[in-house]
């Protein structure tokens, strides 16, 4: 890769990101003044998990180049793919004002990520433990969810902020039914919509059947349509397999909707991230059990998706 390319993607992503950390972050604050009523009464452990927590800087490395690789040149914008992984260190600072979670946990598949993120947050003092566990986001969350099985007082705010379709839905199933509030950002418009083709195929079906949950079939169909095309001259009357109108809309409700069979209550709109061009590229989403959580959730992203 050239200098000139190198220089380009030092940095990650735009307007998009802040609004996305901004959004996270108050969710958070609202969140912890709600728990901290209660902990002591009903004896909850607190507890965060970030799932890809990066190094905490705007800084990318050649893994994320091995990430993208997989799509090959569907990625090929790589400008709309950097996500900057910087909730760590906002979630970590909140404890200046309030009392913040008890465990703290900071996951990332690279060590050498880890190390460096545990470097920049060790100038900030908290009264809870932070651990830093190198591991792939699936497998940590099957483990998050077993323990919280077996610790129902245990209370878990889970951000999964992924490179690109990297969760697999049985790691969403996993979490039903215990006391978890779960964000997590959404390729919609950055990948999904790039593996749904407009010649009428897809991509990739079984990373589609992988991510959403769903038979390659059932997606097929619910983002493609017969059209009837009116015959002419040179040709009589035929069908065509085209692509839904507003598709990446349509992503969005899709995995909510999937969100909606594993959890109690989902924001009915996700907030829409948008690139330099206009376009929708991720959704941020939030899942709970609890109505409280996603009124809040809900009120934090309307005031925002109101500023647009």
């Amino acid at each position: 890769m050239a200098n000139s390319n190198s220089t380009q993607h030092k940095g990650w992503g735009g307007n998009w990101t802040e609004e996305k950390l901004d959004c996270f972050e108050k969710y958070v604050k609202a969140y912890l003044t709600i728990m901290n009523k209660y902990r002591e009464k009903y004896n909850w452990g607190l507890f965060y998990f970030d799932g890809f927590a990066g190094c905490g800087d705007r800084e990318t490395s050649c893994e994320d180049e091995k990430s993208a690789s997989l799509f090959g040149d569907e990625l090929s914008d790589t400008q709309e793919l950097r996500v900057y992984q910087g909730a760590a260190e906002r979630v970590i600072k909140i404890e200046k004002d309030m009392r913040g979670f008890d465990y703290y946990y900071f996951i990332d598949k690279f060590e050498e990520n880890l190390t460096r993120l545990e470097l920049k947050l060790a100038q900030y003092e908290s009264q809870g433990r932070k651990i830093f566990r190198p591991g792939e986001a699936n497998a940590e969350i099957l483990h998050m969810a077993d323990y919280l099985r077996d610790h129902p007082k245990s209370k878990v705010l889970c951000l999964l902020d992924p490179f690109g379709m990297n969760i697999k839905w049985d790691s969403i199933v996993a979490m039903a039914g215990n006391g978890l509030d779960l964000w997590i950002l959404v390729p919609t418009g950055s990948i999904v919509n790039r593996l749904i083709q407009n010649n009428g195929k897809l991509r990739y079906p079984e990373k589609l059947e992988e991510f959403f949950g769903l038979p390659a079939q059932e997606i097929h169909d619910r983002f493609f349509h017969v059209e009837k095309i009116p015959g002419d001259l040179f040709s009589a009357e035929h069908e065509e397999v085209r692509k839904v109108k507003n598709v990446i809309h349509e992503i969005a409700q899709l995995y909510n909707e999937q969100l909606g069979k594993i959890f109690s209550y989902v924001t009915p709109e996700p907030l829409a991230m948008y690139n330099s061009r206009g376009l929708p590229i991720f959704h941020f989403v939030c899942a709970s059990n609890n109505e409280t959580a996603v009124k809040i959730a809900h009120q934090i992203i309307a005031k925002k998706q109101s500023k647009k």
